[in-house]
């Protein structure tokens, strides 16, 4: 399959082949490039939108009901044409897609976001999941890492040290912890990755085994009090974005444009544009959250980003390669 592992959307279908791929990459590109940003700019406002739940009056857990519960109730009535190809999903496959995808990512996400900035949930999480999915498929898989990879996955390591860097020296352990926690998110997103890729689904398969699950598992912990919610203590207004951001953009929206780039304008392109989503959203959260970045935390993001690209270039040829 050849999208790219360091996405908050559903991994796409796999990618035209041949000269059926050459044909829907040469028919009206541009239309691919529009889809193609309208991702990106959904992807760069879930990061943001991580880093926000911390600084809303919603819950984490009000914000994974509309995360899980939008998509979930969008998706419902297309359920009957996918139930058959769920169920023959291995269960190991359904356990990795559950918890890469689902709850512990999700709130291992929000908690790290809350205690350091949108440029480390941006680095960290989607800027990381390449390293995590290469090493997960060396340890699980016995994949091998050969070429220009191996640059791109250096240079991401980089990356993460440089943004640690100033937690470490510093001794924060709010944010030292938020670190962790945003790379054991990253770590999830790999057996995400992995899961997905050996479940044979499409993009509706993969959100209704993902969602509907998680809404049925949050929504019994808050109804039990094990999670705490502020459900009526807060308007429709201050719920909108993460209903367009989360519930709508990240968890319907983007898996088909997405999709549809790869279609338009190749696995390439699409992944390598993709790759910006750290460095946009730390752009964009100095005028909308107020966080501004220091030299450090600017070097790690130029380290991520130049690496997933080197990451994705490489992974797309090789894969191109072995068709």
């Amino acid at each position: 399959m050849a999208s790219s592992p360091s996405l908050p959307a559903a991994v796409a279908p796999p990618t035209p082949t041949g000269s059926g791929q050459a044909a829907a990459v040469a028919a009206r590109p541009w239309l691919g490039y529009l889809a193609m940003l309208v991702t990106l700019a959904i992807w760069t406002g879930f990061v943001l939108s991580i880093r926000a739940i911390g600084k809303s009056p919603l819950a984490p857990a009000d914000v994974a009901l509309l995360r899980f519960g939008l998509p979930a109730l969008v998706l419902l009535p297309l359920l009957p044409g996918r139930w058959q190809q769920i169920r023959a999903v291995r269960l190991r496959h359904v356990a990795m897609i559950l918890a890469g995808g689902g709850l512990p990512f999700f709130f291992a996400a929000s908690a790290g976001g809350a205690a350091t900035s949108a440029a480390h949930v941006g680095a960290l999480v989607p800027g990381t999941a390449p390293l995590f999915v290469a090493a997960l498929g060396v340890l699980l898989y016995r994949q091998t890492v050969a070429g220009s990879r191996r640059l791109g996955l250096a240079l991401i390591a980089l990356g993460v040290l440089a943004l640690l860097a100033t937690s470490l020296t510093a001794l924060r352990g709010p944010a030292l912890a938020g670190s962790a926690l945003l790379l054991c998110a990253s770590c999830l997103w790999g057996l995400y990755t992995h899961g997905l890729r050996r479940a044979g689904l499409d993009a509706i398969g993969c959100n209704l085994l993902l969602c509907l699950p998680s809404l049925g598992a949050v929504a019994a912990l808050v109804a039990t009090g094990a999670l705490p919610t502020q459900l009526g203590h807060f308007g429709w207004s201050q719920a909108l974005p993460f209903i367009l951001l989360q519930g709508l953009g990240a968890g319907v929206v983007a898996g088909f444009t997405y999709a549809f780039a790869i279609r338009r304008i190749g696995a390439e392109r699409s992944a390598v544009i993709g790759s910006l989503t750290p460095a946009l959203a730390s752009l964009v959260a100095l005028p909308v959250l107020g966080e501004p970045l220091d030299a450090t935390t600017v070097a790690g993001i130029a380290l991520i980003t130049g690496g997933v690209v080197f990451a994705n270039l490489d992974f797309s040829s090789t894969s191109s390669k072995g068709r």
